[in-house]
């Protein structure tokens, strides 16, 4: 197998997700290639979980190349237009409506702070359950 084909794969910009767990009996980090189906690992520290993605992202693709299995692409985040429809009740348009006007920015700014607040908020609750 050919090192530049592993070296050219390990050198784009695959989407790795580090998680602190605390969880269970071994509080520890958590990472894993989001386009590389199985490729994860966990380690003590941070710095330690960092250096074995990317040991074990080698391995992965390695692997792969030797069984001629097709080896994913990463992600491309320009997927995301920044625009999506969504449909609501009524109601509820009345309501966000209604409060975009007491605060006196439009509908589409008030939807999109409420919506960055529920996901901050969900993110902070979800790193204080595993920290």
């Amino acid at each position: 197998m050919p090192q530049e084909a592993v070296d050219h794969y390990l050198a784009l910009p695959y989407h790795i997700e580090v998680i602190y767990d605390a969880s269970g009996e071994a509080a520890g980090w958590f990472a894993r290639v989001v386009e590389l189906p199985g490729c994860m690992t966990q380690a003590d520290d941070q710095a330690e979980v960092l250096v074995q993605i990317r040991d074990a992202m080698r391995a992965w693709i390695e692997a792969a190349l030797e069984a001629s299995e097709p080896i994913p692409e990463p992600a491309q985040d320009e997927a995301y237009s920044g625009k999506f429809v969504v449909r609501v009740p009524r109601s509820l348009h009345r309501q966000l409506a209604e409060a975009a006007e007491r605060e006196g920015v439009s509908l589409n700014t008030f939807v999109i702070s409420a919506c960055a607040r529920a996901v901050g908020a969900r993110e902070a609750e979800h790193a204080a359950v595993i920290s």
